[in-house]
């Protein structure tokens, strides 16, 4: 006799397996993410915390943003003595208004972390958070191995060893809103997406793009998703771009709008090329087979058509927003194509060794290496400057120690190449008179009205008299 689902007990226990059982194949399906996003954080976390205690950090951008944040965390609008060293005309406070420099709100967020941990070091965790946030979802979609490749990333990795920056927030924003695109989740996808014109105005063009590709999917949910993203991201970049910053900004306008110098957008040539290559080669160029790297143009548009060079090549933090974008095109590409079954297991075995090899040469591979984790005597004299300051104290530092100072004390950008310690209301300075870059040894201008208090290995802190 052959028994039948009509001939079964009317019991739920027969007709469904056990709540418990349901949960363990739940866990066991997200346990490879899960495993390789905790790693990531624990690996970027520890990195940027010893990272930032080698006073590699700097005022431009981790101070900067410390001092935001911590604006939120005692409820008032994000603001930045720091950031007033490089203002422009138009500033008549001590602070800059930092929401007239970029739009940022979704910075907000970590006010209530800041408040229970009120200290710069929590910027750096909630970033590698954020960050590995990203490499969960991405691992979810493609696997361990393409989730290996990206957490491996140059892109991300410039990021982590870069400071801090808000741009953080848009890879797990990016990296949900594209697995909702693969997965056919529509409403999800643009849900996620909106968000992202929270993080800065520079992504409504990015909003924009996953609009238009929506609606290249036909007609439904899909199309009505499309549409909301294509009047989302056009107006509320110009919203931010024509009103918001403008109205907060002090000199009434938006300084990155258009290029100082048309011609200088037309050089570099090689550089930005470098960039491209870069962009594609930890994929092996199979993201180009992909709509989804679409979304890379506008990002990819701005910075090149900039006469401002940091922002042509692959440093600093500016291309770990192209990451999410190129391997969610790669898993589009490949391992959701009709080549999946041929190439499921070498390809992301090639990307992972891919990424491995070019994420040698960036700052993670330093995590590795002894001197990583050596207290030099110039660090040693670096802490000991920096605890000679008051809690509470206006003091006006140089770039890599102004991040250990906003905490507790009202920092100023100690810079005597752009800025005039005259003008500052500090009664203390604290000078690194070695390292090159933003602020120089002080001169007899600097120092006049202050006697020396310490000085050793270079760094130096001056009292008012």
């Amino acid at each position: 006799m052959t028994i039948t689902t009509s001939t079964l007990p009317d019991t739920p226990t027969a007709a469904a397996p056990p709540a418990r059982s349901r949960l363990r194949r739940r866990v066991r399906a997200v346990r490879p993410a899960a495993t390789l996003g905790l790693a990531s954080f624990a690996l970027y976390a520890l990195y940027a915390l010893r990272h930032h205690a080698r006073f590699d950090t700097g005022a431009y951008d981790l101070g900067i943003f410390g001092q935001g944040v911590r604006a939120y965390a005692d409820l008032h609008p994000p603001t930045s003595q720091i950031r007033a060293a490089t203002a422009g005309p138009g500033l008549q406070d001590v602070a800059f208004p930092l929401l007239g420099d970029h739009f940022h709100p979704i910075l907000a967020i970590l006010a209530p972390f800041y408040g229970l941990f009120p200290h710069i070091e929590t910027l750096l965790v909630a970033q590698a958070a954020l960050a590995a946030w990203s490499v969960y979802v991405v691992t979810r979609s493609g696997g361990p191995l393409i989730g290996t490749a990206y957490a491996l990333s140059w892109g991300i990795q410039n990021l982590i060893g870069f400071d801090f920056h808000e741009v953080a927030f848009a890879l797990p924003l990016l990296a949900l809103a594209l697995a909702a695109y693969l997965d056919r989740r529509w409403t999800a996808c643009a849900a996620w997406a909106s968000a992202l014109l929270l993080v800065k105005e520079d992504l409504g063009a990015t909003v924009l793009v996953l609009g238009l590709l929506l609606l290249c999917r036909g007609p439904g949910t899909a199309r009505r998703a499309g549409l909301t993203l294509c009047v989302l991201g056009p107006a509320a970049a110009a919203l931010a771009v024509l009103v918001v910053i403008p109205h907060v900004n002090p000199g009434g306008g938006y300084v990155y709008l258009g290029s100082q110098n048309p011609a200088g957008t037309l050089a570099a040539g090689g550089t930005k090329a470098l960039t491209l290559l870069m962009t594609l080669l930890p994929t092996l160029f199979l993201a180009a087979r992909s709509p989804l790297l679409l979304l890379a143009l506008p990002t990819l548009a701005w910075r090149f058509l900039s006469d401002n060079p940091s922002y042509w090549g692959i440093y600093f933090h500016y291309s770990a927003v192209l990451m999410p974008i190129v391997f969610f095109a790669l898993i589009d590409a490949v391992c959701r194509g009709k080549a999946a079954s041929r190439f499921r297991g070498r390809i992301p075995l090639a990307v992972a060794l891919t990424a491995a090899a070019i994420g040698a040469f960036f700052p993670l591979a330093r995590i590795v290496t002894p001197g990583f984790w050596t207290d030099t005597p110039r660090i040693t004299a670096a802490r000991q400057a920096v605890s000679l300051i008051p809690n509470g104290a206006p003091v006006a530092a140089s770039h890599n120690l102004a991040p250990h100072l906003t905490d507790r004390a009202s920092v100023f950008l100690f810079a005597p190449d752009i800025t005039d310690i005259r003008r500052q209301p500090v009664d203390w300075i604290v000078s690194d008179t070695e390292r090159t870059g933003i602020g120089t040894q002080p001169g007899p201008s600097e120092v006049s009205g202050f006697r020396q208090v310490f000085a050793a290995h270079g760094y130096v802190v001056l009292r008012r008299k």
